[in-house]
């Protein structure tokens, strides 16, 4: 049997001082996004903390009582970690001895040579907020990052410095396409004390002085954060990355936070009634930030999403299940939302004068925290260092998780040996999808060199029929493929392959979401007494 197995990445719990893997860690394949869970364990309502409420009972459905895939990181024991869900490996050690500008992170990063490798790079948004850990909180005694420290290295600010406690903000590569404050070049960057994403001035202020801060350095994980949306054409929308559906429409109303999570509960849409309220992390990976309502390029503007979803308000933003245990005083009263729209806050320029200005302060695509409940009028001049405009009443987008479709994908029959003594034999790599545009490749090896076949499928059941001297392991009606050429290898002559991506070919597609099908390869042989060969048969079942 030939197969090329799809090897999912072991879920170990952590693991200190080993070895690195397969000399560069455990790459995801392109595209394939795993979100980690937050790691929220305590459940609050509007106040405070309290016991995990049952079903049906207010604020029911929140971020701590949904499983997620839980974090896994391996010490590599060289100075670097590898996130063994999501491939990432990451800088343990952060220089925290300098504070760089944009432009400085990024080249740091791109001429860091660790562990033997020189193709790190600064992390995008989402693969830095990966790393989130929202069991943390800087009005904590002591203060809890909002990382892991028993894998990467952390540091307060030295109280000497000037800085503020919360003033430990890294550096991505990743740059807001609008502009922030008064009109700054922006880049994005997420705060490992306090748990919030914003973005920072990427240029000098006019002044001349700089924001200068960190940066973590990752490599591996090609195609991480990268969405593959499908209409399901009923009101949902699949992340084939993610393995999340989510709901096409927002909630039409901006609701409080217990509003929110009795909406997501009691969502019945598209067939499912198992909705929620996404995390923080699950509802950041749907952020597109190539988008911003006030992008400079025309073509960009629009909510920070992709535009196969619909919103109310293009200045959205939306509610998640997490709690922010930050303000006021770690009472559990805020939660977590992201922002679809522009990030508004109130500030006052110049200080101490009186002159308060509302503008886009932290950009679209920031996670920040609004009160769970309340009147907005009881904010006048927003909240917070940056006055974050406080709305209480936001959007909602519900989310729940697809069932797992490994595709079905198994050998079966028994080939034809060909007159050279080969013993063709068919397999699948990949995942038969009928939304994907491509990444199903069926091919038959050992195939006599130098002839014309074909892969023929039906979706009538398997067969063990005599055909030609061999078996015909499909039912009829068949459906044939075109021809294809075997190669022109040299000897040994079993050299010979029939290869085709049948979800870029629209078979799977054509086959349809949920139905079986059974492929078989046949080519030329001519010294044969039938003049053909047979592969064994796979089998498969396609998913959405």
């Amino acid at each position: 049997m030939w197969m090329i197995p799809s090897l999912p990445l072991a879920r170990i719990a952590r693991i200190r001082s080993a070895p690195l893997w397969l000399l560069g860690g455990l790459p995801c394949l392109a595209g394939d996004t795993v979100v980690i869970d937050t790691n929220q364990v305590q459940c609050y309502d509007d106040q405070g903390e309290i016991a995990d409420p049952a079903p049906g009972a207010p604020f029911f459905g929140q971020d701590a009582q949904i499983d997620g895939v839980q974090p896994a990181y391996l010490d590599n024991g060289d100075g670097t970690v590898t996130d063994l869900e999501t491939g990432l490996i990451w800088q343990q050690s952060v220089d925290f001895d300098t504070k760089r500008t944009w432009d400085e992170a990024m080249a740091y990063a791109d001429s860091l040579v660790l562990a033997g490798f020189d193709d790190w790079r600064a992390p995008t948004v989402k693969e830095l907020y990966s790393l989130m850990d929202y069991r943390g909180s800087s009005v904590a005694n002591p203060p809890v990052p909002y990382i892991d420290t028993d894998f990467f290295d952390f540091q307060y600010p030295d109280p000497s410095s000037g800085d503020r406690p919360i003033d430990v903000q890294f550096w991505s590569r990743d740059i807001y396409v609008g502009t922030t404050m008064s009109g700054f070049l922006t880049g994005f960057g997420v705060n490992f004390a306090d748990g919030r994403i914003k973005g920072y001035p990427a240029e000098p202020f006019p002044n001349g002085t700089v924001f200068a801060r960190y940066v973590r350095c990752v490599r591996g994980g090609s195609g991480y954060g990268e969405n593959e949306f499908v209409d399901n054409l009923d009101g949902t929308v699949t992340d084939h990355s993610t393995g999340l559906m989510w709901a096409q429409h927002d909630s039409l109303a901006a609701l409080d936070w217990a509003e929110a999570l009795d909406h997501a509960d009691g969502l019945l849409l598209g067939g499912h009634d198992d909705w929620r309220l996404p995390n923080a992390k699950e509802l950041q990976s749907i952020v597109d930030y190539t988008r911003a309502p006030d992008a400079t390029d025309p073509a960009r503007q629009g909510p920070a999403i992709d535009p196969v979803f619909d919103v109310t308000e293009t200045e959205s933003w939306c509610w998640t299940g997490t709690t922010l245990d930050e303000e006021p005083a770690g009472q559990g009263s805020f939660g977590v939302y992201i922002c679809f729209g522009q990030a508004f806050g109130w500030m006052e320029f110049p200080p101490m004068s009186g002159n308060w200005t509302f503008m886009n302060v932290h950009g679209a695509g920031s996670q920040r925290s609004d009160p769970k409940s309340g009147d907005p009028a009881d904010y006048p001049l927003g909240h917070g260092p940056q006055g974050d405009e406080v709305r209480i009443f936001n959007y909602v987008r519900c989310v729940r998780d697809v069932e797992e479709c490994t595709g079905g994908v198994a050998t079966y029959c028994t080939a034809k040996t060909t007159s050279s003594g080969c013993t063709p034999s068919i397999g699948a790599s990949g995942l038969p999808s009928a939304g994907a545009a491509s990444g199903f490749t069926v091919t038959a090896a050992q195939v006599e060199r130098n002839q014309f076949g074909i892969l023929f499928y039906g979706t009538s059941g398997a067969a063990t029929t005599p055909f030609q001297g061999g078996t015909l392991c499909v039912q009829t009606p068949i459906v044939r493929t075109p021809v294809q050429h075997s190669g022109s290898g040299g000897v040994p002559p079993c050299e010979g392959i029939l290869s085709l991506d049948l979800n870029a070919e629209g078979i799977s597609a054509a086959i349809g979401e949920g139905n079986s099908a059974w492929m078989q390869g046949w080519f030329r042989d001519p010294p044969d007494a039938h003049g053909s060969g047979l592969t064994d048969g796979v089998t498969f079942t396609v998913c959405p």
